[in-house]
């Protein structure tokens, strides 16, 4: 029977109460260190809650690099994910389970740019065509990711993060064309 201890220490760099991002789950707490021993090895591992899907996840100490997981982005990595999501969208014309399954690895790779992207190319505004189920499902997946990260990094709601993302989204200078135009066909037609 695995017997846990509690440490709170440091390891690899990371350290408990801090903020960290998993790549398939997103932004979660290292809530403690502990050493558990498993068919008589004895392990290290971090106690990671991810507090919105009420889950803890026990990572080994030595898997930390090889599983991809990370400190939160700084304040420019950040800044740089926004002004990507202001950019023009670039959809590919490959198929769609083909796109879908590129964004899905963009989302679970954890990397705030490659998800920042997903949420550009998948951006649709009430005055475009609607979307299937599985782009809102992708979009929905990459803006909760993203808000997600911004909101720990900026120390603010997860409401207010996605504002600012949907307020950069607004940005965009084709989505501004647009928005323009639709004005200028109203007054023509009054």
């Amino acid at each position: 029977m695995a017997t846990p201890t509690k440490k709170t220490a440091q390891r690899q760099g990371f350290k408990t109460g801090e903020h960290i991002v998993y790549p398939a789950h997103g932004v979660g707490q290292i809530t403690a260190i502990e050493e558990q021993s498993v068919a008589g090895y004895a392990l290290e591992l971090l106690v990671i809650s991810f507090e919105k899907d009420k889950m803890t996840l026990r990572v080994p100490v030595a898997k930390i690099a090889s599983v991809g997981m990370r400190k939160l982005a700084d304040a420019a990595a950040v800044k740089k994910a926004l002004e990507t999501v202001r950019g023009r969208p670039r959809v590919k014309r490959t198929m769609w389970s083909r796109r879908a399954q590129e964004y899905e690895a963009k989302i679970n790779s954890g990397d705030l740019l490659a998800i920042s992207e997903v949420v550009r190319d998948l951006y649709r505004s009430d005055a475009q065509p609607e979307q299937s189920y599985s782009e809102r499902q992708l979009y929905e997946a990459a803006l909760d990711r993203m808000a997600r990260e911004i909101a720990a990094v900026n120390k603010c709601s997860e409401t207010e993060a996605v504002k600012q993302i949907e307020q950069n989204l607004a940005k965009t200078p084709a989505r501004i064309k647009s928005t323009e135009e639709e004005g200028e066909q109203e007054e023509e037609a009054a």
